[in-house]
C-alpha cells in the first residue's frame, strides 16, 4: 500500500517539474496543471480536481467555487490517507475495487465517454482502480474506527479531519482564477 502510494507520489513529483519548467519557459507557453494545494509534501493538483469532478468521485454543488469545494475535499481525503497509513485497515477485495470502478464507468453514457473523461484528468483504469482502492481503504477505516449513529458519526469524523487539518502541513495555493471557471463551465 505504501509502496504504491510512493510510486503515485513520485510520479506527481514529476509532473509537477515537467508542469515547472514548461510555465517557466520565456515563450508563450500553455499551462496545462498547476499545483492548487500540497498536503504534508504531497501536490494536489488542478488535474486531481478536474478528475474527482469528471469521474464523479466526489459530489459537488451546483453553486459556489467548485474548485475550492473539491480542492477541500482531496485535502481532506489526502489526510485521511495518511492516518490510514498509520493503521493499515484490511485490503479491499478485487471484486469490491471492480464494482466501484463500474459504478464509475457506469456514470457515463458511452466507454468513448469514459475514456475522454479519463484522458481529459491524465488518468487510465489502473490508476482509477488505485484510487478507487484507497477509497475503499479510507471508508473502512472510518467503518472500523466510527460506529457511531449516521448523523452523529458525521459530525464526529468532522472533527477528526479538523484535528488532522490543525496537525498536517497544508500549502493551500489555490485562489480562484479563470482558469478555474473551466471546471464550471463543464458541467
Amino acid at each position: 500500500m505504501l509502496e504504491e502510494r510512493q510510486k503515485s507520489m513520485a510520479m506527481r513529483v514529476v509532473h509537477f517539474c515537467v508542469v515547472a519548467c514548461l510555465c517557466c519557459t520565456p515563450a508563450r507557453a500553455e499551462v496545462i496543471d498547476r499545483v492548487l494545494a500540497v498536503v504534508s509534501g504531497r501536490p494536489i493538483m488542478l488535474s486531481d480536481v478536474t478528475a474527482a469532478v469528471d469521474l464523479g468521485l466526489v459530489a459537488v454543488p451546483e453553486a459556489g467555487d467548485r474548485v475550492r469545494i473539491v480542492l477541500a475535499k482531496l485535502i481532506d481525503r489526502e489526510l485521511q490517507l495518511a492516518e490510514v497509513d498509520r493503521y493499515a485497515p484490511p485490503e479491499p477485495s478485487s471484486a469490491d475495487i471492480e464494482r466501484e470502478v463500474q459504478n464509475v464507468r457506469s456514470r457515463f453514457t458511452s466507454v468513448e465517454a469514459f475514456e475522454t473523461a479519463l484522458a481529459r484528468s491524465g488518468l487510465d483504469v489502473a490508476q482509477l482502480r488505485q484510487t478507487v482502492r484507497e477509497d475503499l481503504i479510507i471508508r473502512a477505516y472510518l467503518d472500523q474506527r466510527f460506529s457511531a449513529r449516521q448523523e452523529r458519526r458525521d459530525e464526529v469524523v468532522e472533527q477528526w479531519i479538523a484535528g488532522l487539518r490543525r496537525r498536517a502541513d497544508i500549502v493551500d495555493l489555490y485562489a480562484r482564477q479563470p482558469m478555474g471557471r473551466e471546471l464550471d463551465a463543464r458541467r
